[in-house]
């Protein structure tokens, strides 16, 4: 029996009852720490430059963030689905699932570097001022963590067992986590 499906001796284990390998949990909580330091300190600089920042957030395109942010969750759902496949034991169900979350990563990536190629068309870059600057940085970061998510996944489906499916899960929910903070701190809050 794997790790995931054996019970740990109470008190032993803080990481008892959380899906996934521990390793992963760590991975996130730092995770999140970075990206939650990020986001204030992009709200830090909006209150030192409030007009600014919004000016500059009129060039963001809401609709696709917001796109993005559905493709996310929707691609959440589909590793939920693969983790619950996984422990029913049903390879194939798993692996489709993991298949469909990593398609609508691959369309969450085709959205954003359409709308970078727009910023960039417009002539706005990572040294536009301090909106930019950390919009880029923030969802640059972002998006490689999509990348290593799409690779996880790929990994995970390879090699279908329960542990894998559902750290590879966590990670990815991880991502649309960060995702549902960015979008409205970045393209929303004025």
């Amino acid at each position: 029996m794997s790790r995931a499906e054996t019970p740990a001796p109470r008190g032993r284990d803080p990481f008892a009852g959380l899906p996934g390998h521990p390793m992963m949990w760590i991975l996130i909580g730092s995770e999140l720490l970075v990206f939650g330091g990020a986001l204030i300190a992009f709200s830090a600089a909006r209150i030192g430059d409030p007009r600014g920042f919004a000016q500059a957030q009129d060039h963001l395109d809401r609709l696709t963030g917001l796109a993005n942010l559905l493709v996310l969750v929707t691609s959440g759902l589909f590793a939920a689905f693969a983790a619950l496949a996984a422990r029913e034991r049903r390879v194939r169900a798993t692996r489709l699932h993991l298949a469909a979350a990593g398609a609508l990563g691959l369309l969450f990536l085709a959205f954003k570097g359409r709308e970078y190629a727009h910023d960039l068309a417009a002539g706005l870059t990572i040294d536009s001022g301090a909106f930019f600057t950390l919009y880029f940085l923030i969802t640059g970061f972002h998006a490689l963590h999509v990348v290593l998510g799409l690779i996880i996944l790929a990994i995970v489906a390879a090699r279908p067992s329960v542990l894998n499916v559902e750290t590879g899960a966590a990670f990815w929910h991880m991502v649309d986590l960060v995702w549902i903070l960015v979008f409205p701190v970045i393209y929303l809050v004025r």
